[in-house]
């Protein structure tokens, strides 16, 4: 009898939970971001400006080698006073240099602030489409296809990286979009396709 219970049991147990199966679809971010010319200017600017401040930041360095190699040139016909005051000099300038840097390119710096400034408010667009079409399509769960997450198999029907460019508006173009992998074959990690026996 507790068998046919415990049976009876498992039974209900597994139908419970086929009909509350979830439903779930993936985006690829790095290609729905590849269609949008909106975040293409962005980068183009960011990546301006970090050109801009990197060059800025070399020529400070190359101006501290100079003196750096001035310095050990002519340090042997130097004064102790005059040693220290091109020392100091070299000093102030790395100093100022470091803070350059770090004013520019910590994480807290000025190219963070503005890749803020200009990617985050493409970025929340993207995310409200997301949840969007997760919704329109009663979806509970959406993956990133583009992110860090290996996906070591996924079929394309359940890609709405499309429908979330069209719920942004945007027609996406295939032949000019970054290359999509065609995920059709499992791999093993590493992107190693399985060998065949």
């Amino acid at each position: 009898m507790k068998k046919i219970v415990v049976f009876i049991l498992l039974v209900f147990g597994i139908n419970c939970q086929m009909s509350s199966a979830q439903k779930f679809a993936f985006v690829d971010t790095e290609y729905i971001l590849g269609q949008l010319t909106e975040y293409k200017s962005a980068q183009k600017q960011l990546d301006d400006l970090a050109a801009l401040w990197q060059k800025e930041l070399e020529d400070k360095i190359n101006e501290i080698d100079r003196l750096y190699r001035e310095y050990q040139d002519e340090k042997v016909l130097m004064t102790d006073e005059l040693k220290k005051k091109r020392e100091d000099q070299i000093a102030n300038k790395e100093k100022v240099m470091r803070e350059y840097q770090k004013l520019k390119f910590n994480p807290e710096g000025d190219l963070n602030r503005k890749r803020q400034e200009l990617i985050k408010p493409i970025q929340d667009k993207v995310f409200e489409s997301i949840q969007k079409v997760a919704r329109k399509s009663g979806l509970d769960f959406i993956f990133d296809k583009g992110g860090d997450m290996i996906m070591l198999f996924s079929n394309p029907k359940f890609d709405k990286s499309d429908e979330v460019l069209e719920e942004m508006g945007v027609t996406p173009v295939k032949d000019k979009a970054p290359e999509k992998k065609d995920d059709k074959t499992p791999t093993k990690p590493g992107g190693i396709p399985p060998t065949k026996k």
